[in-house]
């Protein structure tokens, strides 16, 4: 039987529960929308119901109804969860009656693309909604020991963090195919009006061979034979698909720093891989120094989102070619760092250029040493 791993953002939902608003909770397909859902409703103790939005009874159910018809629907239940929301038709304006005629009914929704729920429901619930994003698992939930998180590193680097694939490693490479290929542009497909899934797929390839280095839209386009403007509309049906998301550059004193381009990163580095077709061990791979900064990006992103400490991230870079990996900012404060694979490159100093123009912000190298305290695990 399976260990239930607790997911972090579940203690911070919960606290909203029964505040008169609306929970929605995003995430990809396949990072355990429903069994967090699932697991909230199961240690409530008022009484509750959960609906499946893949259903078209259900969606028929929710779609352009009255408040009465909705209430007749709902019944007695104090918490209604409703999964995959994003299918209903004007879902928006259905939660809205909800929540206004009924705030003694605690609702929960999630969604599986932003781009086609966030659309829905952000100006009917203006001031009537909690927010949240699910990740695929982070190393802070799997919650192992140091030595155990150590063993492990060299599996999630490649074969990543989706629940499927941690919960059962025997069959991480045919699950994360299975991922790739049937859930990856399930709802860019569905929801928006992209028919060609060969250019997304060739995108994605383009984009995680540039793992680590600046992506130019201008570039792709001319790769990919279609205009800059639908490589921009791509990336961004993407993102809010949470399969990618960027960095953008640092800058504020000099001239020689970048500004226009930007780091492409994706949330799960398995399946960057899959997209590779490369799973291959980690000491025969010449991509080994990408892997590891968007691994390491990827779970900072994640340990900060989780536990509500909101940054903005960059990266920096001159013309010249002088970089850092990784920058964080809170309260305008900086800090600077760079990753390596190799700890007998641990000795690298910040570039001087850097220095002089931010002097007061500390900078640490992470090894393999280190990574541990900086996804959050110690």
């Amino acid at each position: 039987m399976r260990k239930l791993i607790t997911r972090t953002i579940q203690k911070r939902i919960e606290k909203y529960l029964y505040s008169n608003k609306i929970i929605i909770i995003y995430g990809a397909r396949q990072v355990g929308k429903t069994t967090l859902v699932r697991q909230i409703q199961h240690l409530q103790k008022k009484k509750s119901l959960y609906i499946n939005c893949d259903e078209p009874d259900i969606r028929m159910r929710l779609s352009n109804k009255t408040s009465t018809e909705l209430k007749n629907f709902l019944g007695g239940n104090e918490l209604v969860i409703i999964d995959e929301a994003q299918r209903v038709e004007n879902i928006g304006l259905t939660l809205k009656l909800i929540i206004d005629n009924y705030p003694e009914i605690q609702i929960i929704a999630t969604g599986s693309s932003s781009f086609d729920l966030a659309n829905k429901i952000n100006e009917p619930l203006t001031g009537r909604k909690y927010e949240f994003h699910l990740h695929p698992f982070s190393v802070k939930e799997i919650n192992q020991n140091f030595l155990e998180q150590d063993r492990a590193l060299e599996h999630q680097i490649i074969y990543g963090m989706y629940p499927e694939i941690i919960n059962n490693p025997a069959e991480a490479k045919n699950n994360l195919k299975e991922i790739t290929k049937s859930y990856l542009y399930k709802d860019i497909l569905q929801f928006i009006n992209i028919r060609n899934s060969d250019i997304l797929h060739k995108l994605l390839q383009a984009l995680a061979l540039q793992l680590g280095n600046e992506v130019s839209y201008n570039e792709l386009a001319n790769l990919l034979e279609i205009d800059k403007k639908t490589v921009q509309y791509y990336i961004l049906i993407l993102e809010q698909a949470f399969i990618i998301f960027r960095l953008n550059p640092f800058g504020r004193n000099l001239r020689t720093e970048l500004r226009k381009k930007r780091k492409i990163y994706f949330y799960d580095t398995g399946v960057r891989n899959a997209l590779l077709n490369n799973l291959n061990p980690l000491n025969i791979r010449n991509d080994i120094g990408a892997l590891w900064e968007n691994f390491l990006v990827s779970e900072r992103l994640k340990n900060n989102q989780n536990h509500a400490r909101y940054v903005n991230q960059y990266f920096w870079r001159t013309h010249r070619q002088q970089e850092i990996d990784y920058l964080e900012e809170e309260n305008l404060k900086l800090s600077a760092f760079e990753f390596k694979w190799n700890d007998k490159k641990a000795g690298t100093k910040v570039p001087k250029a850097f220095r002089d123009a931010y002097p007061d912000t500390p900078f640490k190298v992470i090894t393999l040493n280190n990574y541990q305290e900086f996804v959050g695990l110690r």
